[in-house]
This record gives structure tokens, sequence and C-alpha cells, in this order.
């Protein structure tokens, strides 16, 4: 099984389409990006993996229920720049929409999930067999604590690997997360989002977290948990776990959909591939 980051996937295309176009939105582009990416994934490493499962963002997803503050400096981010983002997100939600109706992959969008939330609970559940993550998310090495699961980065073009997953979970949750908004343990929720100082996490007291752990009694309990909740993906809820569990046993990807598609949308570089698009 192949799981994608496909949100991952289809950003990383459009911001190299923009880079490209001088900051234009351009559709046509995007679609032939993102479905190429999808084609060389299936023919490099679907003999070996077998079939690929997309794997998509909800909005508004339960970490930010949670801390509300989550990812909050990504959204003031958008806010600053000068990118047409109404139009991206709608480029990019109509590509993606298109694609799970066309094309012969598993396609799993599951409200208030992350895609990393699917990847978490497909790999928890599937890791009997061989499983190939591929995302640029370091978040996921947590998971090779499964013995069958590999990590490929498509953008960084490298396999990401861990010689401990445990350990480089729990540094994880000590050192918080800033692209994520996440602070670290001895840091206020709102340090992030408001622009102060992280209080600094020194050597000896890392050190010290890391080989003996966090007493509930420790003043920095309750930011530890705060981070350990949005972090470790064993504490992705169990609803949320069922829903994606139900949505792939009962997905049914389009076939014979296909050629019509890339005619339709004049993709004649691609059709001299079609066959790339299937097992």
């Amino acid at each position: 099984m192949i799981l994608v980051d496909f949100t991952q996937v289809v950003i990383s295309n459009l911001m190299v389409q923009m880079k490209m176009h001088k900051g234009e939105v351009n559709e046509d582009m995007i679609r032939y990006m993102v479905l190429n990416s999808l084609r060389s994934y299936q023919k490099k490493y679907s003999p070996e993996w077998g079939e690929l499962v997309l794997c998509n963002d909800a909005p508004n997803t339960w970490r930010k229920d949670f801390f509300p503050l989550y990812k909050a400096n990504r959204k003031k981010s958008r806010k600053n720049d000068d990118k047409d983002w109404g139009l991206i997100f709608e480029t990019l939600n109509k590509v993606k929409e298109e694609i799970r109706d066309n094309f012969p992959y598993h396609y799993l969008y599951v409200e208030k999930a992350e895609a990393d939330d699917i990847i978490a609970v497909m790999t928890k559940h599937h890791h009997a067999q061989r499983i190939l993550i591929l995302s640029g998310d370091k978040d996921f090495q947590q998971l090779q604590t499964y013995p069958f699961v590999k990590q490929y980065s498509p953008v960084l073009n490298k396999w990401l690997e861990t010689d401990s997953p445990e350990n480089f979970l729990k540094e994880h949750i000590l050192k918080g997360d800033t692209s994520d908004g996440i602070p670290n343990i001895l840091s206020d929720d709102n340090c992030l989002d408001e622009g102060i100082r992280q209080k600094a996490l020194r050597a000896k007291t890392f050190t010290e977290y890391m080989e003996n752990g966090i007493d509930k009694e420790d003043k920095y309990y309750r930011n530890y948990k705060r981070n350990e909740t949005l972090i470790d993906l064993n504490f992705i809820p169990e609803n949320i776990e069922q829903q994606v569990l139900e949505q792939f046993e009962n997905s049914n990807p389009p076939k014979g959909k296909v050629f019509n598609y890339l005619v339709k949308h004049r993709l004649n570089n691609l059709m001299d591939n079609i066959g790339d698009f299937s097992l």
C-alpha cells in the first residue's frame, strides 16, 4: 500500500507552477503537474508497494478544536502575502475532486481529520503488509515503530529514516513544532502566535526529560500533554479513526474514466503514458 500525502503533493506542485508563472495560478498546468506526479508514483512504486491511497486534509481539524492556535501562524502568513489564496484553494479543491471522480485510486477525506491522521490510521491497521508513505512531513517517522513501514519524500528526493522512532517522538514533543504553531513544553500557548520568544529548552533540561520523562507534578506537565496530544499520532480521536477505516473499506475507485478525462482536458502528453495510471 502506498499512502500519499495528497494535499502536500498538490500544494507543492502549485507552488512550483506559480514560481514558473510569476505568481499566476494556471489551472491547466497544475492539473498536468499533479497528474504527472501521480503517474510517476504509480509507475515507480506500485509494482513493489501496491495501490495508491490518496490521503487528504480537511479544514478546521480536531487539533484546532483542542488547541485553537494550531497552525494559526500559517493563516497569518497567508494574510500578509500578495497571493490570491481564495483562487488558490478553489483551484486545488477543483483538481483534487476531478482526480477523486476520474482516477482509479482510493481517495480518503474525513471531516476534522488531517492527512496525517488518515495515514497514521491506515498504517496502524494495515502494517502487517508493506507500506510506503509518500510525504516530506517528518512527523511520520514516529510510524517507523512498525517494521514494514518506509517513508520517501518526493520533494526532498530522499528516504526519511530514524534509528529510534520512540526517541524521535519524545524529542518532537519536547521541542514542539514552530511550523504548526506548537511551542516547546516550557513555553505558553500563545508565544508563537504573538511573536514572543520561546523559553530556551537547554541541553541539560532536554536530556533530563528525554531520559526520565515528565512527572505529573512538574510545572510543565500541562504543556507536555498539550504537545503530546497534538503531535503523537496515537492520540487521534476514536471516532475519526473509525471513519477512516469505514471510508477505506467502502471506497470504490472509479474505473474506465481516465481516457475521457485526459481527452477532455487536452492532456496529450499524459495520453502517451495512460497505462501508467493503473496497476
